[in-house]
């Protein structure tokens, strides 16, 4: 059983839609980010840096133990571990992994700092919130473009790039975008929602991740 560490969170549902994607058993463990949780010391000896998601496989590659933290390297992890969504070919491979670090180093940051901005930003801060929008309209084009060049976003094929951008685009308008400027990624977006297993996916811990939220708002 993979013991995996979360919340509702982008890179979180990330990871929970590619277990439910591959069937792979796992229990999730709640690591509530807004309380602080991600810095308890017993959480922090699996993931040092109170980096959400984390994860321990008792059946590491070697089959000893395995403990990894952070979307990317879990995502990685598991496609080789089910042997699904990331090509056995070499070019392939490497096509989606590219899109997944745009993903990781590009679009998934700049969402979070605009988001961040947007929600919490002293009114002396429109630049800095212009451009985070305007970058994040760019980088949306830069994923639409992709689109009408490929099936997916790795390749022709559905793919861990997919899962990893997907989780992100459920609030772009929290980013400032209009999905009629990007009617491509708008039909891929519609498609990777109707899979049922991206529905499961999102649906770990969202009733607690809400229910904290109620309670704080009140």
């Amino acid at each position: 059983m993979i013991e995996l560490y979360s919340w509702a969170t982008p890179d979180s549902h990330q990871v929970h839609i590619l277990l439910e994607e591959c069937g792979l058993p796992y229990r999730v463990h709640p690591v509530d980010t807004g309380a602080g949780a991600q810095f308890q010391p017993q959480f922090l000896a699996t993931s040092p840096g109170g980096q959400v998601p984390a994860l321990i496989d008792p059946r590491g590659p070697d089959g000893r133990p395995i403990s990894l933290c952070g979307s990317g390297a879990i995502l990685v992890y598991l496609a080789v571990k089910a042997a699904r969504f990331l090509p056995a070919d070499e070019r392939g491979k490497y096509e989606v992994l590219q899109w997944l670090l745009f993903q990781l180093t590009s679009l998934g940051p700049l969402q979070a700092q605009g988001q961040h901005l947007r929600a919490h930003a002293p009114p002396q801060m429109p630049t800095a919130i212009e451009r985070c929008t305007s970058e994040a309209k760019r980088l949306y084009g830069v994923v639409d473009q992709r689109l009408a060049q490929s099936g997916y976003i790795g390749g022709a094929e559905y793919s861990i790039a997919d899962i990893a951008v997907y989780p992100g685009l459920r609030s772009c308008q929290e980013s400032g975008i209009d999905w009629s400027d990007h009617p491509r990624l708008r039909a891929w977006f519609d498609e990777v929602s109707a899979r049922p297993a991206v529905q499961r996916g999102c649906a770990v811990l969202a009733d607690l991740h809400g229910h904290r939220a109620h309670l704080t708002a009140a």
